[in-house]
């Protein structure tokens, strides 16, 4: 059966949505349209180009996650620079090598551009700090005087992956200037309104892939510090957005996976923690297209 697909962020425990997209393979349903922030533009993508789930796992499990890491050589003191590097590059580390990683994957099954893809195939949220809104890449680009056709997949990709003072931001010329991108998570972490509309009839199925609880199972945020108090704006900014389309109606169609034991920024997994994420989100998964009535 065909479905449409929508692909959480959640950093280094997307190893959980390629789990769930093993289970989901496994059934017959096979994405039509795809859509995805962060951490889900990489797993919507990879599915986009034609990678079974076995193929994904094994792609992600060879690669040394630590080179993803790639911070700029300097001569001054490490502690120093880490904060210059915050102050004039935005960024700890520059997210080339991840961009690289992710053109590599894509070139493999033919892919470069939006125009290599059926139209609407795929679908990647950024966040554009320059303009303070929210861009459906490669939907809104002809409003930055860009050909949507002739865009990189893996810099859309990439602009969706960068995390605020994680990774360095994506500096996007246009026909008005410079635009400042970074991960689409600050704005819409879960982009399900992108094919589940309320009071408009849906085309196929539509099917959510979320690392996070749900709503009713949500924790509250305990708040002591400066340190927690950050970690608590930030995750409130991320859901804050999509939890107003979450409605029970819409819940029925999301697969949650809590992952609380992971740290999203932790790039030093180990084989064990990597196969725990992908049971985890199989399992999960299994559980509810066992019951899901669509």
């Amino acid at each position: 059966m065909n479905i449409d697909g929508v692909f959480s962020g959640g950093g280094i425990k997307g190893f959980a949505l390629i789990g769930a997209f093993e289970e989901i393979e496994s059934r017959g349903l096979q994405f039509v349209r795809l859509a995805g922030t962060s951490a889900g533009s990489i797993i919507a993508a990879l599915i986009a180009a034609g990678y079974t789930s076995k193929e994904m796992y094994q792609l992600v499990d060879e690669l040394d996650l630590s080179q993803m890491l790639d911070a700029r050589k300097t001569f001054i003191p490490s502690k120093i620079a880490k904060w210059l590097l915050l102050y004039w590059k935005l960024g700890l580390y520059k997210g080339n090598e991840l961009e690289k990683w992710i053109k590599g994957m894509l070139e493999k099954k033919g892919l470069r551009t939006f125009s290599d893809l059926p139209p609407q195939t795929l679908r990647v949220v950024v966040s554009d700090l320059s303009n303070g809104q929210m861009a459906v890449l490669p939907d809104d680009l002809e409003r930055y005087g860009i050909s949507p056709g002739s865009f990189s997949i893996a810099k859309a990709i990439r602009m969706s992956c960068s995390v605020p003072y994680f990774f360095e931001p994506v500096k996007m010329r246009s026909y008005d200037g410079l635009n400042i991108i970074v991960d689409g998570g600050v704005l819409s972490n879960f982009p399900m309104w992108l094919f589940d509309k309320e009071n408009i009839k849906k085309v196929r199925p539509v099917l959510g892939i979320k690392l996070s609880p749900s709503e009713q199972e949500h924790e509250k945020h305990k708040i002591s510090n400066g340190i927690e108090m950050f970690g608590a704006l930030f995750e409130t900014m991320k859901d804050a957005h999509d939890a107003r389309y979450i409605s029970r109606k819409h819940a029925q169609n999301i697969i949650f996976i809590p992952s609380k034991e992971v740290i999203s920024m932790e790039f030093h997994l180990t084989e064990e923690q990597k196969r725990q994420l992908f049971e985890l989100g199989r399992n999960h998964a299994r559980q509810f297209l066992n019951q899901w009535s669509y």
